[in-house]
């Protein structure tokens, strides 16, 4: 049986680690915050004490944490999966981070014996619960092949993007893209409420036509439940929005529309809707709007 370590298990990676265990995987999970490998130990895996007892027997290390610090203290740190996994250990990281991070963990794990993979994942909660994620993977052809069955258990969209960081770069621009959709869709609903057309109708006509989006099928009941419990934060998105403007500076191109929602999501967080899910971009719309967020 292969045995995954699988470490953070937040709101993506608890659902995740689950379907693994499910599927026959033998998971060990671990998590800073003990109380989070709950879900895992009812499906059949098991908890860990510390990051370096899960990975000590694993065939396969999956990381799921929130920044590139984060990553690179898993991987690199005094007592990270490079120093405590076996060599020839595949490491999967489902974490979105900078491009350029990747890349010099890649180098690394190669010169320390390891396999790197970087998977970011799109979908948000509702994708990680329902097994179905689309996942952007970085790294060799023949690391990819080794991982593929274990991606497939946790995603729909599976698909081999490049060498080493061209993950992350994928999922910088998925990011951008979701970011302006939320934001338009946010506006319409301000937009549709300020004439007193029925929103709930307006935006069921809306997501049979050209305007139709996963994003607006998804977060639509958010807006207009004014419920933002987060499935994706906005301090993440502002992360990752922060990732996609960098990256679009060192490359020579101009992002002209993410440089202004990358701003939206920072004034989010600047009046403390860093916590809330990033459909409450629509709180910024109502501010601007000279309204009180509901």
């Amino acid at each position: 049986m292969t045995t995954i370590a699988f470490i953070g298990l937040g709101i993506m990676g608890s659902p995740m680690s689950v379907h693994l265990a499910r599927a026959g995987y033998d998971v060990v999970g671990y998590n800073l915050v003990p109380h989070r490998t709950g879900p895992l130990e009812e499906a059949g895996g098991r908890a860990a004490t510390s990051s370096a007892e899960a990975v000590a027997e694993a065939d396969i290390v999956a990381v799921m944490v929130p920044d590139s610090p984060d990553v690179q203290a898993v991987l690199t740190g005094e007592d990270g999966v490079f120093a405590t996994a076996k060599p020839g250990t595949l490491v999967i990281d489902f974490s979105s981070i900078r491009p350029d991070v990747t890349a010099q963990l890649a180098e690394e794990a190669t010169a320390r014996g390891f396999r790197l993979l970087d998977a970011p994942v799109s979908g948000g909660e509702a994708g990680a619960v329902n097994a179905a994620l689309s996942i952007m993977v970085g790294g060799t052809a023949e690391d990819f092949a080794a991982a593929k069955p274990v991606l497939d258990v946790v995603g729909k969209t599976v698909v081999h993007v490049g060498p080493a960081g061209s993950g992350q770069t994928v999922k910088a621009a998925n990011q951008l893209i979701v970011a302006a959709n939320i934001q338009v869709l946010a506006e319409a609903v301000v937009f549709l409420e300020a004439y007193g057309v029925d929103t709930t109708a307006a935006l069921e006509v809306l997501g049979g036509g050209l305007a139709g989006s996963k994003v607006l099928e998804q977060k639509k009941n958010n807006m207009l439940t004014r419920s933002f419990e987060p499935g994706f934060r906005i301090d993440l998105h502002h992360k990752d929005l922060g990732i996609v403007t960098s990256a679009a500076r060192e490359a020579g191109v101009v992002v002209p529309l993410g440089a202004l929602v990358a701003q939206l999501m920072a004034s989010a967080r600047a009046n403390g809707d860093g916590r809330l899910d990033h459909s409450a971009l629509l709180r910024g719309v109502e501010r601007l709007a000279g309204q009180t967020p509901r």
